[in-house]
């Protein structure tokens, strides 16, 4: 089996000169920006940019609105917690009243009781 025969100058010249005229081939048979299915492309892209942004801001409506009946979900329990505060402070108002009222019966009672011997 023979070596590896290292390519000459030229050899690489002429590798270098075919793969710049390659390129160059490549990129002369692509269509130009005024051709029809360069322009159908583009218009698909268009229309599928459109229809993503459409997408797009209707799932920020939905989180929007979700968020607003978040809130106002939240407002409402707020607001039944406070409404339940007051009435326990209400309640508790009322027993604390009833609790000097019987207090103060037992003492008028024990002051009567007193007086009378």
């Amino acid at each position: 089996m023979s070596g590896f025969k290292e390519p000459s100058f030229a050899d690489r010249q002429k590798a270098a000169q075919q793969a710049r005229q390659n390129i160059l081939n490549k990129f002369k048979a692509q269509p130009g920006p005024d051709d029809p299915e360069v322009k159908q492309r583009q218009a698909e892209r268009e229309a599928q940019a459109t229809a993503r942004a459409k997408a797009r801001e209707a799932r920020e409506a939905v989180r929007a609105e979700q968020k607003a009946r978040e809130a106002e979900a939240a407002a409402q329990a707020a607001a039944q917690l406070a409404r339940e505060k007051e009435e326990a402070a209400a309640k508790e108002a009322a027993l604390e009243s009833e609790r000097k009222a019987a207090r103060d019966a037992r003492y008028a009672a024990r002051k009567t009781k007193g007086k009378k011997k």
